[in-house]
């Protein structure tokens, strides 16, 4: 085995290693719960939207639109269980809150699917429209005004624990064990990878292409959504000028430092949650020794460099 093939393979594990053991013995206070804790419920959002990012990029497309979609619905969630929109019992508002936006994000992630496959738009093209107008539509809905709230029932899903795990860590591992399954022990998980390899062999095949594509841009969209929601809820505050800022670049990243093909053909699920894990290690390990935030994002761009890199020549040899 080549040594470019062994960093495709092991590259992200190692990464992950090594950003533990410089923090155990650089970075004081890392060994700490409160550490753990942090860091577990910053990383929670970013592998919901990377593990959607892995299924979109596996077919050979992108979304750049799930920063927008997360603010989004960020957006509605408030709206929807303080009234604004209509009267609703405060109980039926909080579980509306918690479906209606994801539904929507999911509506809306149909929507670039639908220019994917019906108009035949490129996808980084395609899902651009949202990336600009998304945002928008956010801060229409919200009128620009920050939404400060305190709901408890609500706030569950990123305040509250289960078993002492935060419901945000649970939620993460849930999506993440059920994409695992999907893409290993589904006929849908095969068609996406086929689709990503070879569209055209897989249309000869009787592969539903365009359906498949479809698919994974609603699930992209759905997860964004529950990530916004996620987010608004730790805050206890919904900015859709804030919500979801950059997450494109984290999950992109995610995806490429976890070993998946950015060309499309590969799902690798748990290289992605590894991803996800070194990114948010990188902006700890930045701001912990007072490197400026600023520099994360070089970071993670060099990063992004790097792992394709990788992969391109790992591939060749």
């Amino acid at each position: 085995m080549s040594p470019l093939v062994f960093l495709s393979r092991y590259g992200t594990f190692l990464a992950f290693l090594a950003l533990i053991l410089f923090n155990v013995f650089m970075t004081r206070n890392f060994l700490s719960w409160q550490t753990l804790n942090v860091n577990l419920t910053q990383v929670a959002p970013i592998v919901i939207v990377a593990i959607g990012m892995t299924l979109v990029i596996a077919t050979g497309g992108i979304d750049l639109s799930v920063g927008s979609l997360m603010a989004i619905a960020g957006a509605i969630a408030p709206m929807i269980f303080m009234g604004k929109l209509f009267p609703v019992d405060p109980v039926l508002g909080v579980a509306l809150a918690l479906v209606i936006p994801i539904l929507i994000a999911g509506m809306l992630g149909w929507f670039n699917g639908f220019l994917v496959t019906n108009f035949r738009i490129q996808p980084i093209v395609a899902t651009l429209v949202l990336f600009i107008a998304g945002r928008g539509i956010a801060q229409v809905i919200t009128n620009g005004n920050l939404q400060v709230f305190k709901n408890p029932e609500f706030q569950f899903i990123a305040m509250g624990r289960i078993g002492g795990i935060p419901v945000q860590v649970i939620l993460m591992l849930a999506v993440a064990a059920l994409a695992f399954a999907l893409i290993r022990q589904t006929v849908i998980g095969r068609q996406i990878i086929a689709v990503g390899g070879n569209e055209k062999a897989a249309r000869l095949t009787g592969i539903p292409v365009r359906r498949v594509k479809l698919f994974v841009y609603i699930v992209s969209g759905a997860l964004a959504g529950l990530a916004g929601l996620i987010v608004i809820a730790r805050n206890s505050a919904s900015d859709a000028n804030l919500v979801g800022f950059g997450m494109e670049l984290d999950a992109i990243a995610a995806v490429a430092v976890g070993g998946s093909l950015l060309t499309g053909g590969r799902a690798n699920i748990i290289g992605t949650v590894l991803g996800a894990f070194v990114i948010q290690l990188v902006r700890y390990t930045l701001l912990a020794n007072g490197v400026p935030d600023a520099a994360a994002l070089v970071v993670k761009a060099g990063l992004i460099v790097a792992a394709v890199f990788i992969q391109q020549r790992a591939s060749k040899a």
